[in-house]
């Protein structure tokens, strides 16, 4: 028998059915599902200091289990002592089997870990997708916390199917991401 991660067993046994009650779907293929997880970070330090960027990249890739790629400036802006295809970020695009466990490690282990952590705000992007931003890159265990030079922040986009952002928050929230005070309309 295949591996199956703990959150899509979850999502085909508990969510769908909670959802399509909620909502009324008629059809399995209506209930609005987790398409990817992209998560991304920022290095404007990264024109001054080249390692920075090799270790951040790294450290991504720890993070999420897969390769994370840099991604390239578009233009030249001699104010920022930036040139055109310069690496000033990295980013990794998680789908399936990863995006599950990703998001598992993230509600179960990285979250808590965040000090005085209250919850994560709701507010959505008005066509179901939701960007959670991180202020420290040390919240994820996989991380060596005497290796780091810089602590970098990133940004964690979860893109959904959902039609409206009703629908996305609470998917989001049957998949356990901890979110602070929800208003209902």
């Amino acid at each position: 028998m295949a591996y199956e991660p703990n959150l899509k067993k979850k999502y085909r046994e508990e969510i769908i059915p909670i959802l399509t009650k909620e909502f009324n779907y008629k059809s399995v293929m209506q209930v609005p599902r987790l398409s990817k997880i992209i998560v991304n970070q920022g290095i404007g330090q990264a024109t001054a200091d080249k390692k920075l960027i090799d270790t951040a990249q790294e450290d991504l890739s720890s993070i999420t289990g897969q390769k994370a790629i840099q991604t390239l400036s578009k233009k030249d802006i001699s104010n920022f002592k930036l040139r055109r295809k310069m690496p000033i970020g990295i980013k990794v695009t998680l789908r399936r089997e990863k995006m599950y466990e990703f998001l598992e490690r993230l509600v179960n282990v990285a979250l808590p870990r965040i000090r005085d952590f209250k919850g994560i705000p709701a507010v959505l992007d008005g066509r179901g997708n939701y960007t959670l931003g991180i202020s420290e890159q040390i919240i994820f265990p996989e991380i060596d916390i005497d290796k780091i030079n810089k602590i970098l922040g990133m940004e964690i986009t979860f893109v959904t199917s959902a039609k409206n952002d009703e629908e996305a928050l609470s998917l989001l929230k049957e998949f356990g991401l901890p979110f602070k005070n929800i208003k209902k309309n």
